[in-house]
């Protein structure tokens, strides 16, 4: 198929709203006339004009004979009405009258019966895979599971931003399926494998091993795809590619490369990461996290600043408290006590950490995590972060002082920061 319509903004410019409508319906108006179509799209942790976009959507996918939109959970919690409608950015009166024919669902990761099996991934394909860093923590065989319904369409529509992303390189395209609508082994997989390579050696490269996982299972799913790949600037679009999920996965990804990294000339003493106020809970908010961790030094600290957060994690809450948070040979060099954790906790656990060693018992980080939140001391301190009051933290005092290896983030977790 390759990439069937375009439009790039020039400079740090974005896209003006008549351009992207163009845009859409160029690639997708008359396209899947008479077929039922499932569109994926992300949750409100992801940062992309939803609202606007699900109406001309609506709009350029008229002549089908079923819509329905599906939230890419992952394993994140699933929304109820009000906050499906906040999403999508309708009203409760527009979704009885205007968009009642429109599907809204949500990835039911959490049902087994809502997940059907379409391959298995071999150990030894794995293993081809993952190179040098496969290590026997990722186990056997894996199970490709996926939400059935979407065996149930005509074609799979997915919308969503490419950003830099801690497990596999780039986010976006065929991670709408996995782990998007999929089952918790390519889940598990995908994220220790990125754990084992670091977020040092994996964030804001686009061919990784986590990525070739992650296309292999796709070619697995019998239905069709169509990917509409945008790179967001701001709450603002730079760019919109359409057409299969390679291609435009890839040309996302370039321009990603360009808009979302910020170069520093060298690597600061102190950092004070906002997190978005999107995350509501550590699981997201650590991205605040992953994209500053490679501006940091050796010796250095980051604070996760998050004062609305009080929750580390409605769905995966119970095991995180258990493992804590480690660098990761903590955790493989005493694999017998936290081989029963699930990979994808376990990597979530190192890779807030970051980097660093585990030697004769003594763990040493390469940087040291604060967290300020209304996450409780006693908390952090069983976590094994560190912590800080955030009402004693003033933002303003933190501001211009790069010069003095000081560095503020007001809206963290999307662009990624890297020195020269």
């Amino acid at each position: 198929m390759g990439i069937i319509a375009q439009a790039t903004a020039s400079g740090s410019d974005v896209l003006d709203e008549a351009t992207i409508q163009q845009t859409l319906h160029q690639g997708l108006e008359g396209q899947y006339t008479n077929q039922r179509v499932l569109a994926l799209i992300p949750d409100h942790t992801r940062t992309i004009p939803l609202g606007m976009l699900f109406r001309q959507l609506v709009a350029a996918l008229h002549d089908v004979a079923q819509l329905d939109f599906m939230v890419a959970l992952g394993t994140h919690p699933p929304l109820d009405d009000d906050a499906l409608y906040q999403l999508v950015g309708i009203t409760e009166k527009e979704r009885r009258s205007t968009y009642r024919h429109v599907g809204l669902l949500n990835h039911d990761w959490d049902n087994p019966g809502a997940l059907a099996e379409i391959g298995v991934m071999k150990v030894d394909q794995i293993k081809a895979i993952a190179g040098d860093v496969w290590h026997p923590s990722l186990g056997g065989d894996v199970s490709i599971r996926i939400n059935k319904k979407a065996m149930e369409y005509d074609h799979i529509l997915i919308i969503g931003p490419t950003f830099p992303h801690e497990v596999v390189g780039f986010s976006g395209g065929a991670k709408y399926l996995f782990p998007g609508i999929s089952g918790a082994d390519m889940i598990n997989v995908t994220h220790w494998l990125g754990a084992l390579i670091t977020i040092l050696k994996t964030i804001g490269v686009k061919e990784t091993p986590m990525r070739a996982m992650i296309h292999a299972a796709a070619e697995c799913i019998p239905t069709p795809i169509t990917l509409v790949s945008m790179v967001v600037l701001g709450t603002d679009l730079a760019g919109i590619f359409i057409g299969d999920h390679l291609n435009a996965w890839s040309a996302a990804a370039d321009l990603s490369s360009e808009r979302h990294i910020k170069w520093v000339d060298k690597p600061y003493q102190r950092v004070l990461s906002q997190a978005a106020t999107m995350y509501d809970e550590l699981w997201t908010a650590s991205k605040a996290m992953y994209k500053l961790e490679p501006a940091v030094a050796d010796g250095g600290e980051l604070i996760v600043y998050a004062p609305h957060l009080e929750t580390v994690s409605h769905v995966h809450g119970k095991y995180i408290y258990e493992a804590g948070y480690h660098v990761r040979d903590f955790y493989l060099k005493q694999w017998d006590a936290y081989q029963h954790i699930p990979l994808g906790v376990l990597a979530h656990g190192t890779h807030l950490k970051g980097s660093g060693t585990f030697e004769d018992g003594e763990e040493k980080p390469r940087i040291n995590v604060t967290l300020a939140s209304k996450i409780p001391e006693a908390a952090c301190l069983q976590l094994n972060l560190g912590y800080m009051d955030p009402d004693s933290i003033v933002p303003a005092d933190w501001m211009n002082q790069e010069d003095e290896g000081v560095l503020y983030v007001p809206k963290a977790g999307e662009t990624l920061y890297r020195v020269r």
